[in-house]
């Protein structure tokens, strides 16, 4: 054996042991990526039905809200028709009592002044 071969088989040695050293990271590094993929998969499994029920949710609050926009149009034309009727009921029965009301004030006033003499 001459010194390049020795040298040659040093260096294989020296070459099989850096892959022997290198190899020990990239195993675990492939482990850890097995279980990202596996965690990803559970994450998708468990995420999927939470956005269906969520969709389902939104979709009975829409219908929800379409009911309750109903029932506030209904209250907002109630309002309004108790109003026209205050109103109407204020001036057919207001003015009268007005009147009655300052008639019976005067009468008041003239039997006041007839008791007096």
């Amino acid at each position: 054996m001459s010194v390049g071969d020795i040298a040659g088989l040093i260096a294989a040695v020296a070459f099989v042991a850096l892959v022997g050293f290198l190899a020990v990271p990239l195993l675990k590094l492939g482990k850890v990526l097995d279980e990202a993929r596996v965690s990803v998969a559970q994450l998708t499994t468990h995420t999927l039905p939470i956005i269906d029920e969520a969709a389902v949710t939104i979709s009975s609050a829409n219908g929800q809200l379409a009911k309750v926009d109903t029932v506030t149009t209904a209250a907002a034309e109630v309002s309004t028709n108790v109003s026209a009727l205050t109103s109407l009921v204020a001036a057919t029965v207001g003015a009268p009592l007005i009147k009655v009301a300052a008639f019976s004030l005067a009468v008041r006033g003239l039997f006041g002044k007839a008791e007096k003499r």
